[in-house]
């Protein structure tokens, strides 16, 4: 069986553990085995060196690539994300607010609003705090 091969089917197998654990390690370690398999059907060169290819790009997969990808596929546990987000930042006035009517730019967005006092009014221009989010209306109170 040419090595080549061997290294492919090792890259499969990798890729194949790599689903059941979901960590990323071994998806790396499968993409060195797959460059080694490239090595040796592409070159003539002895078997050690089709090893330091597996070595070198694994090394530099699990330094360089995976730690990008937990992040982009993984938010940390304490990050707030979708409209639970939005809540403690400041809005921009941008039609009067007051009980029935009122839109504020939130986050370059615009979105209706209401203050979360029924006597409350905020006037264009004025920055307010949202203090969470109902539907797709934002409740906003005064900048504390």
């Amino acid at each position: 069986m040419p090595t080549a091969l061997i290294w492919l089917v090792f890259a499969l197998g990798l890729a194949g553990a790599e689903a059941l654990t979901g960590d990323m390690f071994l998806l790396m370690l499968s993409g060195g085995a797959l460059s080694a398999a490239a090595s040796s059907a592409l070159t003539d060169w002895p078997l050690w060196t089709d090893g330091a290819v597996f070595l070198v790009v694994s090394v530099l997969l699990l330094v360089l690539v995976r730690p990008v990808l937990r992040r982009r596929l993984w938010a940390a546990p304490g990050d707030d994300t979708g409209v639970l987000a939005l809540q403690g930042k400041t809005a921009l006035v941008l039609d009067r607010v007051e009980l029935h009517a009122g839109r504020v730019k939130l986050n370059g967005e615009v979105w209706t609003a209401r203050p979360l006092a029924d006597g409350d009014v905020f006037e264009p221009g004025e920055q307010v705090t949202v203090l969470h989010i109902d539907g797709a209306t934002a409740v906003v109170g005064k900048i504390v």
